[in-house]
């Protein structure tokens, strides 16, 4: 009769655990704003560097007449440095969420 018992209570955790996650989840939808938001913050992380680089690049063809278009290369640099910033938070953010997952299955066993 104690394993019966036992074996009710390991069933009990086991339910209220993953309810809980499932409530913890149904909370994380953050809605349409929240998503527009990522979406600008990913947008103005390659937009910043990109401006950033040309306007060092009107200025260093303002100063330097060497035949080289420092705009359009600093423009592009920027560009790319953006690109790059933009893909590692993604690639990051998308990392914290599987790990998260994970533990939280892990948990369930």
């Amino acid at each position: 009769m104690n394993k019966k018992n036992n074996d009710k209570e390991k069933l009990k955790k086991t339910i209220s655990r993953k309810e809980a996650r499932k409530i913890s989840a149904r909370g994380e939808n953050k809605g349409l704003w929240f998503g527009l938001g990522m979406f600008g913050l990913v947008g103005w992380s390659v937009v910043i560097p990109t401006l950033l680089g040309l306007a060092f690049g009107i200025w260093l063809d303002g100063h330097f007449e060497d035949g080289i278009s420092w705009t359009l290369t600093m423009f592009f640099l920027g560009l790319f440095l953006g690109i790059y910033n933009a893909w590692n938070w993604i690639q990051r953010e998308g990392r914290v969420k599987k790990e998260e997952s994970e533990a939280g299955e892990d948990n369930d066993n």
